[in-house]
């Protein structure tokens, strides 16, 4: 009887444990800043989306700061209107100034802050999308912006980790903008933004992984209480 105490009590606990670590790994996975396109090409226009997921469980995100390439500057760029928030976009000088459709530029959007009104935010639990259009995009295949996110009790998380290849994404990664080749295949609207509540193929294979995990491990342990139960009976007969 006491072995078969004790061996539920260790199974319930390895339980719990696994099951923690499964809940907590999808969630980090998928709490990143995010930006994605459908239309964005090297040297063409198109429309940009950050994905801002409330990683706190007591405070609101009530500001994001994304800041622009000037190196590569978007010498066109307006913002999408957020109900409940203000935009504010901060120019800079292009020295030397670059030339679009022929004409000079000397001056382009360097910052863009989105800031929600007095009482409101992205709550715990939510998120929320923000929308830049324009162009041109540099002629490359990634396009990085640093983004600082900053909550109702001060404190900012500030993604401007640089994600290498061959190394272990880092804890606050720069959102990274993979532009389209003018010749690939038709996307849908809402490509690389993930749809609210899932996560990318990678994480999805982790996840089933870890799910299996668990199967196999309660497969296993009710075989031992099976099998106790069954050493009960012939010890009692």
């Amino acid at each position: 009887m006491s072995l078969s105490r004790t061996a539920r009590r260790c199974a319930l606990v390895t339980v719990a444990a696994v099951a923690s670590s499964l809940a907590l790994g999808a969630g980090v996975a998928s709490a990143h800043v995010t930006v994605g396109s459908a239309d964005a090409t090297p040297g063409g226009y198109g429309k940009i989306t950050f994905r801002v997921p409330n990683e706190s469980d007591a405070a609101s995100t009530v500001a994001l700061r994304v800041q622009l390439p000037t190196d590569t500057p978007l010498t066109s760029l307006r913002a999408q209107p957020v109900p409940g928030w203000t935009i504010t976009l901060t120019p800079t000088t292009i020295d030397p100034p670059v030339e679009v459709h022929g004409e000079p530029v000397d001056t382009a959007v360097s910052v863009v802050e989105f800031r929600a009104e007095a009482g409101g935010g992205i709550a715990p639990g939510e998120f929320q999308e923000f929308a830049l259009s324009g162009g041109p995009f540099p002629e490359t295949d990634a396009l990085t912006f640093n983004a600082v996110q900053t909550y109702s009790d001060g404190s900012e998380a500030a993604w401007i980790e640089p994600t290498v290849a061959g190394q272990a994404e880092p804890q606050y990664p720069a959102p990274v903008l993979a532009l389209t080749s003018t010749d690939a295949a038709p996307v849908s609207s809402d490509a690389g933004t993930p749809a609210a509540g899932t996560v990318d193929e990678g994480d999805g294979t982790a996840v089933t992984a870890l799910v299996l995990s668990v199967l196999g491990l309660l497969a296993g342990l009710g075989g031992l209480f099976l099998g106790l139960a069954a050493r009960r009976r012939t010890v009692g007969s």
